[in-house]
């Protein structure tokens, strides 16, 4: 199996870097059949091949089984016909990547709004208000003068049937419950579209408890608590800021895990920016990215038959999870003085170093201690 890796710009060379050396343990600990090369993207590509996001970057991307993909500065990529292309929106929608998957969990100890939050958001990703995603040539933004702009929202039947399925899949595997969340009611045709499918896919999953949210309420409910939320399903705009909401309340975007796939590739990548003002500095905080690529390891276990993946990717996450409770191993970001590489390390002396210690390490898992 083949890992094409962008390590992106800012910070992304630093929690990218770390990352390999955590997947090289991985690789050993579980015998798996596992490579990875890294391709240039971003403002180092652009300096060398006067595109943020080359040709054969794009290739690499496509051929490979999965993809992690580090933090992107686009705010100073000049513009796409300049070669300022975003890497991320790229892969999306050239790879179809619709589904992109947002847990937000709060860990014990670890500061946050609320300590009771877990759930999983399910955003649809390749078509709403989001102007490169909305025709198939040109753009969904236009202005007809310099004082009017307008932006098109494209809601199909096609992509709000999938996404649905996606949400009730998951569900299956929590505690089965999913909540389509929509503003129906100032967007009629194109969220009653969303809320037609979900419906009719939600007939199909008669063991899953389904409701409907505004998208108000369900941003209210979060802050309430969210203790009755288990999956949201929603459209790309809602996604985004719900998504971003809930990873702020259960401790911050450094700890939020993002996996962006379709039915033929799937693509890890860091919730939060690229933070040019600490690039450098040693002390970003590798865990949403170390997160992501345990959500990446274990699509690619359920998706291509390798149960040994998503043995190191469940365990890999609990890795990370253990060092970020742990007050000593904490970055500054989360009050602590660990740097990013010693991070890591905490992070691999942290996985289970024998088969028998693995054995022990999943049966844990599986009954929730």
């Amino acid at each position: 199996m083949k890992l094409a890796v962008f390590p992106g710009d800012g910070i992304g060379p630093e929690i990218v870097g770390v990352s390999l050396d955590v997947i090289d343990s991985l690789v050993r600990q579980f015998s798996l059949a596992l490579d990875f090369a890294v391709h240039p993207a971003g403002l180092a590509a652009l300096a060398k091949y006067c595109s943020t996001f080359p040709e054969q970057s794009r290739q690499a991307a496509g051929e490979a089984d999965g993809i992690i993909l580090g933090p992107l500065d686009t705010a100073s990529y000049p513009k796409e016909i300049d070669g300022g292309v975003n890497a991320s929106a790229k892969l999306r929608n050239d790879l179809d990547l619709y589904a992109n998957i947002r847990p937000a969990r709060s860990l014990p100890g670890v500061p946050c709004a609320i300590a009771s939050m877990d759930l999983v958001i399910v955003r649809e990703n390749t078509e709403g208000f989001y102007a490169g995603r909305a025709m198939h040539a040109g753009s969904g933004e236009f202005a007809p003068d310099a004082n009017t702009a307008y932006s098109l929202r494209r809601i199909s039947a096609h992509c709000s049937r999938r996404i649905a399925e996606r949400a009730f899949e998951i569900a299956r595997t929590r505690c089965r419950r999913v909540a389509a969340v929509h503003k129906a009611n100032v967007l009629p045709l194109t969220d009653g579209i969303f809320l037609r499918e979900c419906r009719a896919v939600s007939r199909q999953y008669r063991d899953v408890n389904y409701e409907e949210l505004l998208v108000d309420a369900a941003a209210a409910k979060l802050v309430a608590g969210c203790h009755d939320m288990d999956v949201l399903v929603t459209t790309n705009l809602f996604g985004d800021i719900l998504s971003n909401e809930a990873a702020a309340l259960a401790g911050g975007l450094g700890l939020a895990a993002s996996l962006n796939h379709g039915d033929k590739h799937a693509m890890a990548q860091a919730s939060h920016g690229a933070a040019p003002d600490i690039a450098g500095r040693g002390i970003a905080n590798p865990a949403s990215i170390l997160l992501s690529i345990a959500l990446l390891f274990e699509h690619l276990s359920r998706t291509r038959s390798f149960p040994s993946l998503e043995q190191a990717g469940c365990s890999l996450r609990r890795a990370v999870e253990q060092t970020v409770i742990d007050p000593h191993t904490r970055t500054p970001d989360l009050g602590g003085s660990t740097t990013t590489k010693r991070f890591a390390q905490s992070v691999i002396q942290a996985l289970p170093s024998s088969r028998v210690e693995q054995s022990e390490y999943l049966l844990r898992m599986s009954v929730g201690s």
